[in-house]
């Protein structure tokens, strides 16, 4: 049976109730009574004769006095010191937090103050919340100086929120993407070839430059940017330049602007052909030197290249640098106009005198000279006939009877030597001298007269293992061992001996080595074969005793 006495009326109740709700909760928000402060605590009420103490630097500047209702975090119940335990500085955390989520619902960005520069990137204050920034997400290219950014206020798009954990991740970058795509794409479906437009040199590399044509950049290559050649763009350009261009290639697809600066002007070739003969002098400034030439500008924008080869009629082995000096006025001649590849071939050497026809007119070949040897290499001398003029004796016109290689070795640089002049090339600048034809060539004299198949009487001048070195009418000949004689048994040097005269039918002359080669054994076939067509005999088998004994015969009848 209920105990109707004891029963809960309904008031009762819902008073109950209600003092339960109004009881702050741990990790919630609560409205608190300021009950006593001073200069380091303040004591708070937070109902139900609940207190807390909380640390006067957590107001921070606000004026506190007793009365006032604060909100305060209330983070547990009977902490150490059986109060509870709650904080001024999360409830205004997490104040913000409330307040940022009102504030970005429904909004894509939010308005920031970047509070300081921490590694890997930056501090933002959201409305109170701080959130952090990455160095990479605060532009769209690496920052010059980064702490320009500190105290600057921008907006931001929130990349990550996590409430619990107090994290908050922010980028200036991708607004700053969002906006130069809009851009882009409206600038892209006005943008036409041939429009004029202005913009700023953003970034210059070796290649180019980047201009920012208000949200949207295109790229100036070098060669675009003056009619007369540069090294680098850095020579016209700087970033932060204001520069007007010419759009002149653009791809809608990929959204690629080509830029040009050159294009707004006249191009100076197209008067070129009118005005530029080959054959013609002129007079241009060099403006760039190169291992293999020097270019030089004829008018603004029109430039030429004078290769090497074409600068001097004697410095053939010279850098063009040891010749002419950047910025050096020079006389040239125009060798070639090629409009289609805007390529003009210029000659130094053709505007002065040519000295290698200057000596072919007062020089003719046979004539003998004198000079210092300039320079010896491996295969001749080098010797100055004139002045910056060089002609070459190869080292097998140094001696008549001595090898190149060793005759050359008497030579030396300084020495004042004569020669004969052989050969005088204009075409090829080229002089050929020699100084073994000073002399009378004896040894070429008797080869003249020495024919293959010819009889010599020899002189042995030495008798070597493997044949023998002979005197063959004033020229060196040899005999081999095989060939002294046909019977191989009287194949032997040692029977022979120097000063001995020999017989000897040619076998071959070499005019280049000046040398005759012999044969006892071809002399005695040749005599064999002789004998036997006199005495009528063609048997291959017939003894050759038998031919020389009717042969012996023959000539005791005739005494």
């Amino acid at each position: 049976m209920i105990d109707k006495k004891n029963l809960m009326s309904e008031a009762d109740f819902e008073a109950l109730l209600d003092e339960f709700n109004s009881t702050p909760k741990e990790g919630y928000v609560a409205k608190a009574t300021v009950i006593n402060e001073d200069k380091n605590m303040v004591t708070v009420d937070l109902g139900l004769k609940t207190e807390a103490y909380i640390p006067r630097r957590e107001f921070g500047a606000d004026a506190v006095k007793k009365g006032d209702i604060v909100d305060v975090y209330v983070e547990r119940y009977e902490g150490p010191d059986g109060n509870v335990i709650a904080s001024r500085d999360k409830a205004r955390r997490e104040e913000a937090w409330v307040n940022l989520e009102k504030k970005i619902a429904g909004e894509e960005t939010i308005e920031g103050v970047v509070m300081e520069r921490v590694r890997g990137g930056f501090i933002v204050d959201l409305y109170g919340v701080l959130a952090f920034m990455p160095g990479s997400q605060a532009d769209l290219r690496p920052l010059h100086n980064p702490d320009d950014l500190i105290g600057k206020t921008q907006n931001y798009k929130i990349l990550k929120m996590d409430h619990a954990r107090s994290n908050v991740i922010v980028s200036h970058r991708a607004i700053m993407e969002d906006q130069q795509a809009d851009q882009r794409r409206e600038m892209m479906q006005n943008i036409k070839i041939g429009d004029a437009l202005t913009g700023t040199v953003k970034n210059i590399t070796d290649y180019g430059v980047f201009v920012d044509l208000g949200g949207i950049d295109g790229l100036l290559h070098v060669t675009d940017l003056s009619w007369k050649r540069i090294s680098h763009p850095k020579e016209l350009l700087a970033v932060g330049d204001e520069v007007k261009v010419k759009v002149i290639a653009y791809d809608a697809e990929t959204q690629r602007i080509s830029l040009g600066m050159k294009q707004l002007e006249e191009d100076p070739w197209k008067d070129l052909i009118n005005t530029f003969n080959v054959g013609d002098q002129l007079t241009g400034k060099v403006s760039n030197i190169t291992d293999y030439g020097v270019f030089v500008e004829l008018s603004n924008g029109v430039e030429g290249l004078v290769h090497v080869s074409e600068m001097s009629w004697t410095k053939k082995n010279t850098h063009p640098s040891k010749i002419v000096e950047l910025g050096q006025e020079v006389k040239v001649q125009v060798l070639e106009i090629d409009s289609e590849k805007r390529r003009l071939s210029l000659g130094i050497k053709q505007t002065q005198e040519n000295p290698w026809a200057q000596f072919a007119a007062s020089h003719e070949v046979g004539q003998e000279v004198e000079g210092e040897i300039k320079n010896i290499t491996e295969f001749g001398l080098f010797v100055t006939v004139a002045t910056d003029l060089d002609g070459m004796v190869h080292i097998g016109d140094l001696d008549w009877d001595v090898a190149g290689e060793e005759a050359i070795k008497e030579y030396k640089a300084g020495d004042k030597i004569k020669a004969k002049i052989l050969e005088i090339s204009v075409e090829k600048e080229r002089i050929s001298l020699g100084v073994k034809q000073l002399k009378e060539d004896r040894v070429g004299e008797a080869i003249d007269e020495i024919k293959k198949g010819d009889i010599i009487t020899c002189t042995i001048k030495e008798v070597e293992e493997n044949g023998l070195v002979v005197d063959a009418k004033g020229l060196n000949g040899y005999i081999a061992r095989m060939d002294l004689a046909r019977e191989r048994s009287e194949q032997r040097t040692d029977r022979f001996a120097a000063d001995e005269k020999i017989d000897a039918i040619v076998l071959s002359v070499s005019k280049k080595d000046r040398k005759v080669k012999l044969s006892v054994k071809a002399l005695e076939i040749n005599e064999e074969k002789k004998m036997m067509k006199e005495y009528g005999s063609t048997e291959s088998g017939a003894a050759l005793a038998d031919i020389l004994g009717a042969a012996i015969a023959e000539k005791k009848e005739d005494k």
